[in-house]
């Protein structure tokens, strides 16, 4: 008898675990960051939930952008995350309106007044965790950081958020100008909300009662409290649930009802087949150098010029300074007469 319903969501960035009882109540989860290594992590989180459930018998599906490879490699059922999200707040949540989630790389809203619309922004990461990851790092911090400066914020700049690049260039401008992190860590928040509902909404009002699921709408409060603020959400109109970090995961588990069982022992035993490389996996290009030799003869045949440098404590007469202020770095040069 299958007593436990195993969800496993893959996303961009992180991999959840959530096992549920026969009443649907959460017994265990795991939510971890794979640093783009897919197989170990999955690997990992398998075995760390067997030490607990060695003896017992799990339906189980798969989801994420990449459970369709782990669904490949474990030979387990895969389901959609966008249906997978779904399916958790019928459950759940059933008197949602509207579901924002925000993943590592992909955003999605799902309206569930009357009929079923989906909308998800898979083609690029603008406005999303990463999104925020890299905006972080251009002042110096992660996004646990951003949210602490956000609190202190007194100033909402205009900062883009349908491409990343162009939002490093924004941050960068205001940087020279002198804002404050604060200032830009909350500009930052509400340039996601801005895409959210530019981008995915496109028009269409987000009303009613509205969830807030995934990662960084979990971790990060003044993230949420930016959307609640330019929705002009009221209090009971909110809803947070306790483990929207895990709420695909969670959809991904009650959808495995009726699936067929599989014993943790023979998921792990599964799970070992992930250190051994899948040949279509491992094929490569050609290298454009045999040899480190074949590199060196190459340098050498394709410079055209290269700076003659002097010491400046051995220098006396006129100096040039340049100055190149680029989006992400700076750099400067000084130069004299000859071109040292």
């Amino acid at each position: 008898m299958i007593n436990l319903r195993l969800g496993l969501d893959v996303g961009s960035t992180t991999v959840k675990l959530v096992i549920l009882n026969s009443s649907y109540d959460l017994v265990y989860s795991t939510y971890r960051r794979h640093y783009s290594d897919v197989k170990n992590s999955v690997k990992n989180i398998i075995f760390d939930a067997y030490k607990r459930f060695k003896n017992e018998v799990v339906s189980i599906m798969v989801t994420g952008s990449g459970g369709l490879s782990v669904h490949k490699w474990l030979g387990i059922p895969f389901i959609q995350e966008v249906v997978a999200s779904t399916t958790g707040i019928r459950k759940f949540i059933p008197e949602t309106d509207v579901a924002i989630e925000l993943g590592g790389e992909d955003a999605k809203i799902t309206y569930l007044d009357g009929n079923i619309e989906q909308r998800m922004n898979s083609i690029c990461a603008g406005g999303t965790g990463a999104f925020i990851d890299q905006m972080a790092s251009l002042i110096e911090t992660d996004a646990e950081g951003l949210n602490e400066l956000a609190k202190s914020h007194k100033t909402i700049y205009s900062i883009a958020s349908r491409c990343g690049v162009f939002a490093k260039t924004d941050i960068q401008a205001l940087i020279n100008q002198g804002v404050s992190k604060e200032d830009i860590s909350a500009s930052v928040f509400q340039s996601v909300v801005n895409q959210t509902i530019s981008n995915l909404a496109c028009g269409r009002p987000i009303k009613g009662k509205v969830a807030f699921l995934g990662g960084p709408l979990h971790f990060l409060s003044e993230l949420r409290k930016r959307y609640i603020e330019t929705l002009k959400l009221s209090e009971d109109e909110v809803i947070f649930p306790a483990d929207s970090q895990l709420f695909v995961a969670i959809g991904a588990a009650v959808a495995s009802k009726g699936e067929n069982g599989i014993s943790f022992e023979e998921l792990k035993n599964r799970s070992l087949n992930l250190d051994t490389p899948i040949e279509s996996e491992i094929r490569k290009l050609p290298s454009l150098f045999e040899s480190e030799k074949d590199l060196e003869e190459f340098k050498k045949e394709h410079i055209t010029h290269k700076m003659k440098y002097k010491d400046i404590r051995t220098h006396e007469g006129k100096c040039y300074l340049g100055i190149d202020a680029g989006s992400t770095t700076t750099k400067a040069i000084l130069i004299d007469d000859n071109n040292n």
